[in-house]
Parts: structure tokens; C-alpha cells; sequence
């Protein structure tokens, strides 16, 4: 059974600096397109970084550009998601997903798979 599992998440300043994880179990996870989803209270879900099979990276989310970074350590069969200069905008829940990295767009197939969310708060 394929798992993903967040952890990092937690309290933050802003400008400020945390990395979540995304680790995979039952898998192998550089076969796979990862995607970093983030809902803020009220909000709905959106899709704004992903890392390709064969390592490209792909933003979806101007905001976000020049503060994140995804990269993998397929030694570890983690996902990463480095986050600095952080801003209160950036509160949210943050979850790790299979998928596919298309030009505009990111696409979680009901085959794909979820992580459980982690908790991002940004203040000050």
C-alpha cells in the first residue's frame, strides 16, 4: 500500500524558514511526479510547485517563485519542500501528492496519492 507522509510543518516568522517532507512508503518514489498542494482557511486547494520523474521543477503559483524549492532524495524516498522568506500568506495546510506536471496545470488522478496534510503557520 502507497503512503505519503508530511512532516515539518509548524510555526513560523515571518521571513522566516521551514522545511516540510514528504516521505513514501510502499513505493518508489522518483517513478513518480510529486506535487505540492497548499489550502489556506477558506480557500480552496491549490497546486503550486511539482518536481517531474526526471527531476524538473515547474511553478504554478507566482508568489511562491525564488522562496520555494521541491527537490528529492530518492536514497530516502522523500520529496522535499524547502520554504524561506515566508509571509503570512503562506499559512496553510500543505500536502504532498503523486501526479503529473503539465505545462499549466497540475493533474491528481483518482489513482494518484495524498498525504495527510501538515500545518503551516506563518505570523508574527
Amino acid at each position: 500500500q502507497v503512503q505519503l507522509v508530511e512532516s515539518g510543518g509548524g510555526a513560523a516568522q515571518p521571513g522566516g524558514s521551514l522545511r516540510l517532507s514528504c516521505a513514501a512508503s510502499g513505493t518508489t518514489v522518483n517513478y513518480y511526479a510529486i506535487a505540492w498542494f497548499r489550502q489556506a482557511p477558506g480557500k480552496a486547494r491549490e497546486g503550486f510547485i511539482c518536481i517531474t520523474a526526471s527531476n524538473k521543477t515547474k511553478y504554478y503559483v507566482d508568489s511562491v517563485k525564488g522562496r520555494f524549492t521541491i527537490y528529492r532524495d530518492n536514497a530516502k524516498n522523500t520529496i522535499y519542500l524547502q520554504m524561506n522568506s515566508l509571509e503570512p500568506e503562506d499559512t496553510a495546510v500543505y500536502y504532498c501528492a503523486t501526479g503529473a506536471c503539465l505545462t499549466n496545470n497540475i493533474i491528481v488522478s483518482d489513482k494518484d496519492y495524498w498525504g495527510q496534510g501538515t500545518q503551516v503557520t506563518v505570523s508574527s
